[in-house]
């Protein structure tokens, strides 16, 4: 399965999922004390690696953070290969004044926005689907 790759489509359908919780960025230099089933994502850059976890998880591991995120899905199955999906709705969240850090995964596009604001992404993102 491939994934919608249609524009019009992928807006219309992407259905916005809030998740339970708060997500806190942090760095580390090594997994070697990370569960790796505590992992939400994670990224390997030059300086170090970055992972996105419960902040609960974060905490208990002593990791330090300065943000904390609000988790968004668009549950739609987008395509790796499908063009103006993340231009459109960060324009939307930008409008409303709201950061996002976006994570496109091989089944969806995931959004991370600062906690305070995720009700006001979610009526944004939920106004672009035309909901």
């Amino acid at each position: 399965m491939n994934g919608e790759t249609d524009l019009n489509i992928l807006l219309k359908n992407m259905t916005p999922l809030l998740h339970d919780g708060d997500y806190a960025f942090c760095t580390i230099s090594s997994l070697a004390n990370i569960d790796i089933n505590e992992i939400i994502a994670s990224f390997k850059e030059t300086e170090g690696i970055t992972l996105i976890l419960k902040k609960e998880t974060a905490d208990r591991l002593k990791l330090d953070y300065s943000y904390i995120a609000a988790w968004i899905t668009l549950t739609i199955h987008s395509s790796l290969e499908a063009t103006g999906l993340t231009a459109a709705f960060a324009t939307a969240l930008a409008n409303e004044g709201i950061s996002c850090n976006v994570v496109a995964a091989y089944y969806h596009d995931h959004i991370f926005v600062a906690k305070k604001d995720a009700g006001r992404a979610m009526v944004a993102l939920e106004r672009l689907a035309g909901a």
